[in-house]
């Protein structure tokens, strides 16, 4: 039955995005060129509506317990229209904030979804007790919001999104976990459909209403794959989501040492960077797919490890992440610790040569 499931949210989406697109024409709802973006003409949004509907409706379609169902699908209608009133009146970032946080409540508090433990490598366990509602919320409400600020490129959110739930449907398959499962494959036939119309050059964005309704999907299934979980596999959703989190991550440091506002946009994405350095528009989002892929790898690679071999492969990764960091100026263009100790190195050597 799954299968066939799957194969109607692909063809609902490959429908319903040409649909959405006229109407949002027709509306006028379309991001319009600006000094933060990197489109030339205005394209139409609320692609993310034609996500939405055709999950939805595979969704319903499953046959697992709809105690679950029900508080997942409110708790995602919020988050989209939290997204398309945004796409339509631009609210100030607060206002985004307290419905992304209302869509984390519905699904920890009804949906029953929370992270309560971690078991250390070395024995042991930690509880969260009363602060695992708080953790999976600002959990939920920071991979939401990652998704969400790599939405910069066509076809990018999508695209990484995509790689993202097949590493958590592949876990899901490992784990033997078959809501995970047929949650995660709906999402992806519905994404797929879309992603045609919205790669390079796109005919349509996802919009808020798409980014911020993806992100939320993705983090709670995150959170409902590796609950009660031990300190290896909480590493892997973040390895997973590498390349939002981090891209995040060096944005709220590079606004803070440049004492900017937090929720204010820029053109340093890792995105806009690569850009800079004269890759196309094209050529960017599959690199950053190439990343989101080979960080997924490290996740499955992790899992499979020994705690030494996961610790050394986690050192190996970080090294990596930084040379990118300094490489690319993510965090700012004077923040290069190991590559000027490297040049330092290599002026030295060149010192003794002579």
């Amino acid at each position: 039955m799954l299968p066939s499931i799957i194969i109607l949210c692909l063809l609902a989406s490959l429908v319903i995005t040409p649909i959405v697109r006229q109407v949002a024409l027709y509306f006028d709802v379309t991001d319009k060129p600006d000094k933060r973006r990197v489109n030339v003409r205005p394209i139409p949004s609320l692609g993310g509506f034609a996500i939405y509907i055709s999950f939805s409706i595979g969704l319903f379609l499953l046959p697992i317990d709809k105690t679950f169902i029900w508080p997942l699908f409110f708790a995602g209608t919020v988050m989209m229209l939290t997204g398309f009133i945004d796409d339509l009146f631009e609210i100030k970032a607060r206002y985004k904030l307290i419905g992304q946080v209302l869509a984390a409540f519905i699904i920890v508090f009804w949906g029953g979804i929370s992270i309560e433990f971690i078991n250390l490598p070395f024995g042991g366990e930690v509880h969260f007790g009363v602060l695992s509602i708080p953790l999976t919320i600002i959990w939920i409400v920071a991979i939401t919001n990652a998704i969400n600020l790599i939405d910069g490129l066509d076809g990018l959110a999508a695209g990484v999104s995509t790689i993202a739930l097949i590493t958590i449907l592949g876990m899901a398959f490992i784990m033997s976990d078959p809501v995970v499962i047929s949650i995660s494959a709906i999402l992806i036939a519905a994404t797929l459909g879309f992603l045609p119309f919205n790669f390079n050059p796109a005919k349509i964005f996802m919009g808020d209403t798409g980014a911020l309704f993806l992100g939320f999907i993705i983090a709670v299934l995150s959170v409902m794959g590796f609950k009660n979980i031990t300190f290896v596999s909480l590493v892997v959703p973040i390895l997973i989501l590498g390349v939002p989190i981090s891209d995040t991550i060096f944005a709220i440091i590079r606004r803070a040492v440049t004492k900017q506002p937090i929720a204010m946009a820029d053109k340093s994405h890792i995105h806009h960077q690569l850009m800079n350095l004269g890759f196309t528009h094209r050529q960017t989002v599959i690199l950053i797919y190439a990343i989101s892929a080979l960080f997924s790898l490290f996740s499955f690679i992790f899992t499979m490890s020994t705690i030494w071999g996961s610790m050394l492969l986690m050192a190996v990764l970080l090294l990596l992440v930084e040379i990118l960091i300094e490489s690319l100026g993510l965090i700012g263009q004077n923040y290069r610790p190991i590559m000027k100790l490297l040049r330092i190195e290599q002026v030295r050597e060149d010192e003794n040569d002579s």
